[in-house]
């Protein structure tokens, strides 16, 4: 048995409700971690002592956290103790919208746009064309560098979509090499019609529910559909989350980018984990989201780099919708890995408060996936934890754009 002791932890955001605090903070505590698991939260004065005796800890952290002895293994072994020195600790950044397998690169669509040049959904043709022409080496590659600049940010689990290859083999590939670094794959092919098929898109819906979902469906967990004018209409997107439900995956939608559309609706009827952008919503879309257990996952960072409007995340707060705050990392509209960023956007733009965005790129992303063992430091989740090179969450709002992320853990393992 491994088992780490993280103690002196100044400010602690667990995402556990503890009476009136949502957000679950704590100060001056400290986590037992055993075998890439939470064994156990607490305050630091109750740690002391670990390291010496093994089963004194585990009366204390029962009385505590009120956990049965079979949590705590009698095996005293070793322990690691790691002195937080007062800094902040929060959960690994759950990054539930990338798009990472690519090839090629747009800077000359970044640099027009921010000359006047609006953003539209075609640019996408651009990407698969590079994509296409790339080899599995060169992806992969490409790939591993991504998987790097992420954990070295902070994020710990991440999503990721096909939608750049847009033929039966390329979305296969894609979505092979997307799950050789995480369990989150999803299904894009619905991401536009390509090139060749553009007079004959009916033909090209029946690829992507037909022949290409057959192929990327052992490979994939999510079927998600680009539900917006220049992408597919509501009809289709329909017919493409009902055969992807149908193979067993699990839907997702991106919707209301570009402008008021159906894409809410689609989503909520389908009962998809989440519905992506929601920049464009009307009351009857905000009302459907807070009576549904869909996620809104908003994505700052395709605001900042199309200079689109940002979404009103305090009205969706306020009425009730679960939120997460995502990356949306991809060559054409979102050009960032960076979940501190995305939430320095969320506070400074979208009306949120530093908890509530700190939240949303942790527990309301692991909501977006559906996913109960991330976003949170508790008892039985993973020991995927970031100590940052600051005293409180607020700094990574407070001074965007600094490297605060000191420690990273994935599954009790330090990355850096």
């Amino acid at each position: 048995m491994t088992s780490t002791l993280i103690t002196d932890i100044g400010e602690l955001t667990t995402n556990v409700e503890r009476g009136a605090d949502r957000f679950g903070t704590l100060t001056d505590a400290a986590v037992l971690v055993q075998d890439g698991r939470i064994a156990w939260v607490g305050p630091a004065a109750e740690a002391q002592g670990i390291a010496e005796n093994r089963s004194g800890v585990r009366e204390s952290a029962r009385r505590t956290e009120s956990q049965t002895p079979d949590q705590f293994s009698s095996d005293a072994g070793a322990i690691e103790v790691i002195d937080a020195d007062h800094r902040a600790m929060i959960p690994g950044f759950v990054d539930s919208h990338t798009h990472l397998v690519f090839g090629g690169d747009r800077a000359d669509e970044f640099e027009a746009r921010m000359t006047g040049t609006p953003y539209a959904a075609g640019g996408i043709r651009r990407t698969v064309a590079a994509t296409r022409a790339a080899s599995d080496d060169e992806l992969s590659a490409r790939l591993t560098g991504f998987v790097a600049e992420l954990h070295a940010q902070g994020t710990t689990t991440f999503e990721i979509k096909t939608g750049y290859g847009l033929t039966v083999h390329d979305e296969s590939r894609l979505a092979r090499l997307a799950a050789e670094v995480t369990p989150e794959v999803t299904f894009l092919g619905a991401h536009v019609v390509p090139a060749e098929y553009s007079d004959r898109r009916d033909a090209y819906v029946e690829l992507v529910i037909g022949e290409m979902l057959d192929a990327v469906a052992p490979h994939a967990r999510w079927v998600d559909v680009f539900c917006e004018r220049g992408a597919f209409t509501p009809a289709e997107s329909e017919r493409i989350l009902a055969a992807g439900t149908a193979r067993g995956l699990l839907p997702r939608v991106h919707g209301n980018q570009l402008g008021p559309g159906e894409g809410v609706r689609i989503a909520v009827a389908a009962g998809a984990a989440s519905v992506d952008h929601c920049t464009y919503l009307d009351d009857a879309d905000v009302a459907a989201l807070a009576g549904s257990d869909t996620v809104a996952t908003l994505l700052p960072g395709v605001e900042f780099s199309t200079r689109q409007p940002y979404p009103d995340a305090r009205r969706l707060l306020d009425a009730g919708v679960t939120l997460a705050i995502a990356s949306d990392c991809n060559p054409g509209s979102s050009f960032t890995s960076s979940m501190p960023l995305m939430i320095a956007l969320a506070v400074r733009e979208m009306g949120m408060t530093p908890a509530e965005a700190v939240w949303a790129a942790t527990a309301g992303g692991a909501r977006a996936l559906r996913r109960e063992d991330v976003g949170v430091i508790a008892p039985g989740a993973r020991a995927d934890l970031v100590l940052l090179d600051a005293p409180t969450r607020v700094h990574l709002a407070y001074r965007p754009g600094v490297p605060l992320i000191g420690e990273v853990f994935k599954d009790g393992v330090r990355l850096r």
